[in-house]
């Protein structure tokens, strides 16, 4: 990778990482349940008993669901999913806080009853009952959840159900908190928004949230519910259907039903429960890209069924493929390196005539056929291959928990070494593949700068330092599978930087 490419990468990652650490203002809102009588011929019916919000994070009594991939923890007041433990996925957790609660403060919910496909739970006082079932499906990672409301008293009571899908909590690491985002599909569209920011969207076909490697998505039968993002504090939002009001008379009994995912960001379970759902995988601008890498990661594990390999592998197709553009961005810089020292001669000559100086090297390159932005387009088409598979690769599940060599996660460092003591930048981790990719990223400059003269010398000097050292500072927290492909990638580059230097 030549040092234009190295400096465009490395800024637009500076900014990427920058922006990630921006927090939007604080919204003030409220959620929660109303039931209330359709007319007033008596007295309102008096407030159920509720427990505190959920915010407050006071104890409540929770219990465990077993399944074979995953673990799912009930809070059984609020008849809510906590979180969800997966097995498959080094027992990675995916926090909802309070999944589908019905409002921000709730009824005092009772277990039911419990199996290993389902959890129910019943409220129930002198005006309703209100019935939650969660029935889990045997394949995949699919739920469907029931909830009956049935009005026991004598006159009508009106609902505003606000489900609550679960929690956006960006207090926890920015580095983390940065991939959550939020999906809306409406009927003519698919909306992925950011969810720190309050928003209503009506007529929603589902509704779903993510983090890095987990999400939810949940599409309620009905065409009554809305999609809603509230703010909580200023570092959380719910993300929420909304139910239309509607009126319960007496005796009636209103079912409400929805499909859930509950699970990994992986193509083929999500698709196995519903294939519009897969809108979810989202991979920002270079969308297209990052999909069509993420059906290439999949054949090559399928060949060579190590995760390792597979970037290995990608890291050398990818070479390959833009190999003809690499080669013409190399030649074009040793062309233009190789008319430096004229170049150096013009400026000196007209440096009191910029004019004439622009003349003359536009001149220089007609002679000898050399086009100063012939390197310009190689990298701008590398660019987005770069940050498509960047999403790729870090938003990766498959990665988690697989190990390569040395490497126990390629979803993590490679923490090749941990010291018993925390140094300055490097912490207690030392992490061998940035540091490679680095020497090899400044081995690469230095064998490119040898034909290089002139003023720009020292500049390129300098920059030989500091481009490494920034990618490597960049590089060295990241996944180590991100970190195996630039790796493979520079060293191929080198190798082949090696050999164009040695032509004539």
């Amino acid at each position: 990778m030549d040092k234009r490419t190295l400096l465009a990468v490395v800024l637009a990652s500076l900014v990427l990482l920058s922006w990630s650490f921006l927090t939007s203002k604080f919204y003030p809102t409220q959620n929660k349940i109303v039931i209330e009588q359709a007319s007033s011929p008596t007295t309102p019916i008096a407030e159920p008993a509720l427990i505190p919000k959920p915010e407050l994070e006071l104890p409540a009594p929770s219990f465990q669901l077993s399944r074979e991939k995953y673990e799912v923890t009930f809070v059984e007041p609020l008849a809510a999913i906590k979180e969800i433990i997966f097995k498959e996925y080094g027992s990675s957790s995916f926090p909802l806080q309070y999944g589908f609660l019905l409002g921000n403060t709730s009824l005092a919910f009772h277990k039911q009853s419990v199996s290993e496909n389902s959890v129910k739970f019943i409220y129930e006082d002198k005006e309703k009952k209100i019935l939650k079932d969660f029935n889990f499906l045997n394949s995949n990672y699919g739920i469907e959840l029931s909830i009956a409301i049935q009005n026991l008293s004598s006159v009508p009571i009106k609902v505003d159900l606000p489900l609550v899908l679960g929690v956006l909590d960006f207090n926890r690491d920015p580095m983390q908190s940065r991939f959550q985002d939020v999906t809306v599909a409406l009927m003519e569209k698919i909306l992925h928004v950011n969810g720190q920011k309050e928003a209503l969207f009506q007529d929603v076909q589902f509704l779903g949230f993510r983090d890095r490697y987990f999400c939810v998505i949940a599409q309620p039968e009905s065409d009554k519910w809305q999609g809603c993002i509230k703010k909580i504090n200023p570092k959380k939002t719910e993300v929420c259907l909304s139910l239309k009001e509607l009126t319960i008379l007496p005796v009636q009994q209103v079912t409400e039903k929805f499909h859930i995912y509950l699970g990994p960001q992986d193509l083929k379970h999500i698709a196995g429960v519903k294939p519009e759902w897969s809108a979810i995988i989202y991979y920002g601008t270079f969308d297209l890209i990052g999909h069509l890498l993420l059906q290439l990661l999949d054949v090559l594990y399928k060949l060579v069924h190590s995760w390792g390999w597979v970037i290995i592998s990608l890291s050398v197709l990818i070479y390959f493929l833009l190999f003809p553009l690499s080669l013409k961005q190399m030649r074009s810089m040793k062309q233009m390196q190789a008319l430096q020292p004229v170049i150096a001669e013009l400026r000196d000559k007209y440096k009191d005539s910029p004019q004439k100086l622009n003349k003359e090297i536009m001149e220089l390159y007609r002679q000898n056929k050399v086009n100063p932005f012939a390197g310009c387009l190689p990298m701008v088409l590398q660019i987005p291959v770069f940050f498509a598979l960047y999403q790729v690769l870090i938003r990766s599940v498959a990665l988690k928990g697989a190990s390569f060599l040395w490497i126990k996660d390629l979803s993590e460092p490679d923490r090749f070494m941990i010291l018993p003591v925390s140094l300055p930048v490097l912490g207690n981790e030392i992490n061998i593949l940035p540091i490679l990719m680095a020497i090899g990223m400044f081995m690469q400059q230095k064998i490119t700068m040898k034909s290089t003269g002139g003023e720009s010398a020292e500049q390129q000097k300098m920059m030989m330092i500091i481009l490494p050292i920034m990618f490597g500072f960049i590089f060295y927290r990241m996944p180590s599978g991100l970190v195996l492909y630039w790796f493979i990638n520079s060293s191929l580059m080198l190798a082949y930087q090696f050999r164009i230097n040695r032509t004539k």
